[in-house]
C-alpha cells in the first residue's frame, strides 16, 4: 500500500504533469517564432504572413518572422512545416493550394491532414481575371470568344499549378467547352511582373494580388470569381455572369503548424492573430486588397481545409490535372 508521503508525491506529481501544457502556452513564445510561406516575396501569401507577423512582434514582444521557400505549388514550404519540431517556432501561412496539392501531387511526403494542425482560416477573397492594358479584351465574353474561335490560343497565367486560379481555368474551359492554355508561375510576384510587363495576355489571381495593378492602370479586371460583385472591384462584372453560370470560387488563407504542436500554444497563437485581426490597422491593410477575413477557431479551420481537400479533388480528377501541367 502506498503511504501518505507516497500518495502526496504522486498527486504532485501528476499535477506539475496535467499543468505543464498550460504552463508551456503561458510561457510561449520564448524565442524567435517563423512563419514559412510556400511563395517567393510579393504574393499575396507573402504579405498576408508579413503583415501578421509585424503585429505579432507588437503583441508578444518576441520577434515573428517570414521564411519563403517556395516550389512545387506551395508543398514545399508546408513540408517544411510538417518535418518541423513542433516546439511553438515554426509554423506556415498557407494559400488555397494547400487544399488542392493532395490530389495534384500523388507522392508527397507528408499528410496533409495528419502531420499538419491547422489553427486559423484567416480569410477569403474573390479572384480576378485581369489583362494587359494593351490587350483587346473588353470583358470575359471576349476572352471566351476568342478561346472558341482559336482553341489553345488563349493564354493566361496563375500562381502555379495546381493553385486555385488554375483549377477555376480548367473548370471554366470544361463547363464552356474552350481551351484556355494555362501558363503556371511560381507565385503571385513574378506572375504580376510579368501581367504588368504584357509577357502573359490574361492572369488569374487574388483580388488582394491583382488590385494594387488595377488601381495603378496597369491592367483591366475583366471579372471575379465570387457568386456577386465584389465590393473591392466596383463595377467588374463575375464569371457567373458573364457565360459560365453557377461559376464560383475563392481563394483563401489559413495558418498551419506541426500535428505535435501542443493544442495550448495552438490555441494561443489562434487567439493572437485573432486580436491582432481587430487591429483596425491590420484589418484595414487587409480588406482592402480584397480580402474578407474570417479568423475561425482551430476547430472550424480543420473541417474548413477538409471540406476544400474534398470539394478540388473531384475537378482535379474531372480534368485530369496533375504536377508538371
Amino acid at each position: 500500500m502506498l503511504n501518505l508521503r507516497s500518495l502526496a508525491t504522486l498527486l504532485v506529481t501528476a499535477a506539475a504533469l496535467a499543468a505543464g501544457p498550460a504552463v508551456h502556452a503561458q510561457a510561449w513564445p520564448t524565442k524567435t517564432v517563423k512563419f514559412v510561406v510556400g511563395f517567393p516575396p510579393g504574393g499575396s501569401t507573402d504579405q498576408v504572413a508579413r503583415v501578421l507577423a509585424a503585429q505579432l512582434t507588437t503583441q508578444l514582444g518576441q520577434q515573428f518572422i517570414v521564411e519563403n521557400k517556395p516550389g512545387a505549388s506551395a508543398s514545399i514550404g508546408a513540408g517544411a512545416v510538417a518535418s518541423a519540431p513542433g516546439d511553438g517556432t515554426t509554423f506556415g501561412v498557407v494559400f488555397d493550394t494547400h487544399g488542392v496539392n493532395p490530389s495534384v501531387i500523388p507522392n508527397l511526403p507528408f499528410s496533409t491532414t495528419k502531420d499538419l494542425a491547422n489553427v486559423m482560416l484567416i480569410g477569403t477573397s474573390p479572384m480576378a481575371i485581369v489583362t494587359h492594358a494593351g490587350q483587346p479584351y473588353k470583358d470575359f465574353r471576349d476572352v471566351l470568344a476568342a478561346a472558341k474561335a482559336k482553341p489553345g490560343s488563349v493564354a493566361i497565367g496563375s500562381i502555379g499549378t495546381g493553385s486555385l486560379g488554375h483549377l477555376a481555368i480548367a473548370q471554366i474551359g470544361n463547363l464552356r467547352g474552350v481551351e484556355l492554355t494555362h501558363v503556371p508561375y511560381k507565385g503571385g510576384g513574378p506572375l504580376m511582373t510579368d501581367a504588368v510587363g504584357g509577357q502573359v495576355p490574361l492572369a488569374i489571381g487574388t483580388v488582394f494580388l491583382v488590385n494594387p495593378h488595377v488601381k495603378a492602370g496597369k491592367v483591366r479586371a475583366l471579372a471575379v470569381t465570387s457568386a456577386r460583385p465584389s465590393a473591392s472591384m466596383p463595377g467588374v462584372a463575375t464569371v457567373a455572369d458573364q457565360g459560365v453560370p453557377g461559376f464560383s470560387a475563392l481563394a483563401w488563407w489559413g495558418v498551419i503548424a506541426p500535428a505535435s504542436t501542443p493544442a495550448p500554444i495552438v490555441k494561443k497563437l489562434n487567439e493572437e492573430i485573432a486580436k491582432a485581426l481587430r487591429v483596425p490597422a491590420i484589418a484595414e491593410k487587409l480588406s482592402a486588397q480584397g480580402m474578407d477575413i474570417v479568423g475561425s477557431s482551430p476547430e472550424d479551420a480543420d473541417r474548413f481545409v477538409k471540406g476544400e481537400i474534398d470539394r478540388w479533388a473531384k475537378v482535379v480528377k474531372d480534368n485530369k490535372i496533375k504536377a508538371g501541367d
